[in-house]
């Protein structure tokens, strides 16, 4: 059983919601949970309108990355980050693969073209982390080019630090069970069902491959000025409002905190990479 929209425009206060659902057997924790998520997501989006308007008042210019598994909830988490942003001054960077003449330029170029501007916030849906594990994972590119990467990342990075340009690193961790259960969910799902691909597919199979590569990657680029943030764990709804807030807590803007939601990211989900530990996709 559900709610009715005659069951909401009649309930007038918190009780009368759970009186409606023990009448109707409506699982109450789950209703509350879910009305505890909207609530708290709302708040956490008019903090980040204001923060928009700080970015773009003082020209600051702030790249934050997506990163993690098939299906660990990236695409999702941009969603609501984005929802109620103004579009001038906010954009989402999800590359496909690149073109023949891409291929042919130092790999970095694509993506500093696409970097945010003065005033801009860009969330970028996978981003050059690409060739630090799905890219080897697959075999799209070679020893060689990979080699490469991992030694210039570290300076790419540290050269847009020094130009000022702000780099956050998200990296989304499930489980391999919770990876599998979302696969299904998308296949059973006309509506999510375009998501689903054939690298999807290898995902599970070659799970201890894309751990090594991860590994790598956050022991080769994990530095100060870009350090690594693990969002720990399998619950969507948590993982975006804790790495929401983990952004929040980094900047100070006018009017922060007027939301009264809790801007200090839980440290259980959200922590720096550190060599020991132990993260739930490994």
């Amino acid at each position: 059983m559900k709610y009715t929209a005659e069951d909401l425009l009649q309930a007038k206060t918190r009780d009368d919601l759970i009186q409606i659902a023990k009448k109707k057997k409506i699982p109450v924790k789950s209703v509350l949970k879910k009305i505890k998520y909207i609530s708290e997501l709302t708040q956490l989006q008019s903090e980040f309108v204001k923060l928009q308007k700080h970015i773009a008042d003082n020209k600051l210019r702030v790249a934050i990355l997506f990163e993690g598994r098939d299906a660990a909830g990236k695409g999702g988490s941009i969603k609501r980050f984005k929802e109620h942003l103004n579009p001038r001054t906010s954009r989402v960077v999800a590359l496909s693969k690149p073109t023949e003449v891409e291929k042919g330029q130092w790999y970095f170029r694509r993506y500093i073209k696409v970097l945010p501007n003065p005033g801009e916030v860009v969330f970028f849906d996978r981003s050059w982390y690409n060739r630090a594990v799905v890219e080897p994972v697959m075999d799209f590119c070679s020893k060689e080019q990979y080699d490469k990467f991992i030694v210039q990342v570290p300076e790419f990075e540290h050269l847009l630090y020094e130009d000022n340009l702000k780099i956050i690193k998200f990296w989304f961790s499930i489980s391999k069970e919770e990876q599998k259960k979302r696969f299904t969910d998308r296949l059973n799902n006309p509506l999510k069902r375009w998501k689903f691909s054939p690298v999807d597919m290898k995902g599970q199979e070659l799970w201890d491959k894309y751990t090594h590569y991860k590994e790598q990657m956050f022991s080769k680029s994990h530095t100060n000025f870009s350090p690594w943030i693990i969002v720990k764990t399998n619950d969507k709804k948590e993982a975006r409002l804790e790495s929401m807030r983990y952004i929040l807590s980094l900047f100070d803007y006018e009017g922060k905190g007027e939301s009264k939601a809790s801007l200090l990211p839980d440290p259980n989900v959200i922590m720096r990479y550190h060599r020991s530990i132990i993260q739930i996709d490994n």
